[in-house]
């Protein structure tokens, strides 16, 4: 039986945005809620703030005024720390600092009851280290929220090294009692979300570098193709550079400089200019009110092919076949089970990308008119996809590529041929992080797809992404990147090798 119910009180310290947020999470749930600030009214504040938030849902007819009112009222102000002996929980929400965390946590012990459970916000620093300095560290553990806390559905619950399981378990289930999806997490550097991220900012931030596409072309993919909500540039400068790159230092200082988290010289420098995006008004794009949006490149409309010829398996772009018929295109089947799956069209030939550069895959398959297309989420409602000509190919196979994806409703962006285009090497790297995760025993594969999907809008979870894909053949792309770049940044997880092995 969980130790929480709906007579347990709950406290709050820190009536910032994520602080009132949990707080009115916890008072939704029918709880009491003691909301404390060691800044003068800052808990007022926070609560008025929450009122007004609430009142827009009220004149939008998704919650009455009698809820919204009952809400805000079982939220109390205190001025005082030791004001919080009555809880029960306490979840703290303040400055990402170890030392000011462990002397807050310090006062709550000789206020709090013995079996007062503290929780800690905490997206980056250790719970183990939090808990180091407490007489009672079986006590912690870790409730990471994500912004706008009454949003956002993920909860990563985190154990530190001394935290009772049946702590963690009674906030597993408080969490899903709440209305949240709480995940179990091992306390280690960026839990499970904010490790298992970096890539989708790293394999942009790659990309660019390295003169394949420019940000917004970049982005567009990410969306129209992969189905984010947002593309990397564009979700860093919401997020902020300021905060994303320190969290990328951060990641990266804490796993010994491994390469996988290497931070990126491009955003270093726009942090050290002070362009540290919509909050600053620049940062990747320029948000001044006379700026001229950024448009992803977009190839000129060409003429769609009366017939295409495809040989061998497609794999899962064989859901781009019907699409083709229903253009009006013909096509012809040449059964193969010895060859990659490909699309004859006019002088070209089109393959889905499988890490490598199309130039050097054109010389392997000598198909000098390789044209490789890339990964999409769906690609009967990807509405834009990336094609990558090897070096060789000619402009009319180039052309004729364009022709057959654009006859299939698709906005189509020519990128320079860099090893596993846009989509695929980050979903392949994402889930190549999320199984390494789950290789270290920090979490479970469902969780890794809970938390992208719950704490990061992910459209899918990206280890049942590469699943669907086949692991094998992310595997095959990981094992091109790093012949490609020669570096261990894109290495595979021993998790994934073992599946595959083993015939997943």
């Amino acid at each position: 039986m969980s130790r929480f119910s709906t007579d347990s009180v709950i406290a709050v310290i820190g009536a910032g945005t994520m602080g009132a947020g949990i707080a009115q999470v916890a008072a939704k749930a029918g709880h009491q809620v003691l909301l404390f600030d060691a800044a003068e009214g800052a808990a007022q504040r926070g609560i008025d703030n929450t009122a007004k938030g609430l009142n827009k849902l009220v004149e939008r007819g998704r919650m009455t005024k009698d809820d919204a009112d009952a809400l805000v009222a079982r939220i109390l102000p205190v001025s005082v720390i030791n004001d919080l002996a009555p809880a029960n929980l306490v979840i703290e929400a303040i400055v990402e600092r170890l030392d000011i965390k462990q002397q807050v946590f310090g006062q709550l012990e000789d206020i709090c009851a013995e079996s007062t459970v503290i929780a800690t916000n905490t997206s980056s620093i250790s719970v183990t280290a939090i808990g180091s300095s407490m007489k009672r560290p079986q006590n912690l553990v870790g409730m990471h929220f994500f912004n706008p806390a009454p949003i956002m559905k993920l909860v990563e619950v985190i154990s530190g090294l001394d935290t009772d399981p049946q702590i963690a378990a009674d906030i597993y289930d408080l969490s899903a009692i709440w209305g949240k999806l709480p995940v179990h997490a091992k306390s280690t550097p960026g839990f499970i979300v904010n490790r298992v991220a970096r890539p989708f900012y790293a394999e942009g931030l790659r990309i660019n570098q390295e003169g394949a596409a420019d940000i917004a072309t970049i982005d567009a993919l990410l969306r129209e193709c992969g189905g984010f909500r947002m593309g990397p540039f564009e979700l860093m400068d919401l997020i902020g550079h300021d905060v994303n790159y320190a969290v990328t230092c951060s990641v990266f200082e804490a796993f010994y400089n491994d390469p996988r988290f290497l931070p990126s010289l491009i955003q270093k420098e726009l942090v050290d200019a002070g362009h540290f995006g919509r909050k600053s008004g620049k940062g990747f794009y320029d948000y001044s009110e006379d700026a001229v949006k950024a448009t992803p490149a977009t190839a000129d409309a060409q003429s769609a092919p009366s017939s295409i010829t495809i040989e061998g398996d497609l794999g899962v772009a064989e859901a781009l076949v019907p699409l083709f018929e229903q253009a009006g295109v013909k096509i012809n089947r040449v059964e193969n089970d010895e060859v990659e799956g490909m699309i004859m069209v006019g002088d070209a030939t089109l393959m889905l990308t499988n890490g490598q550069f199309t130039t050097q895959r054109a010389g392997e398959t000598m198909r000098p008119n390789l044209v490789n297309f890339d990964l999409a989420l769906d690609y009967t409602t990807a509405s834009r996809i990336a094609l990558a000509p090897a070096d060789q190919a000619s402009e009319d196979a180039i052309n004729a590529a364009i022709g057959l994806f654009q006859a299939a409703g698709k906005a189509v962006s020519i990128i320079d041929d860099v090893p596993g285009m846009a989509v695929m090497r980050t979903v392949c790297m994402l889930a190549n992080e999320g199984f390494d995760a789950v290789n270290q025993q920090v979490c479970d594969d469902a969780a890794v797809d809970i938390a992208m999907k719950g704490g990061v809008n992910y459209p899918c979870g990206p280890i049942e992404w590469v699943t669907t894909l086949g692991l094998s053949y992310a595997l095959d792309v990981l094992d091109n990147l790093i012949d490609a770049y020669g570096e261990d940044r894109y290495r595979a997880s021993p998790l994934l090798l073992r599946k595959v092995a083993g015939g997943a």
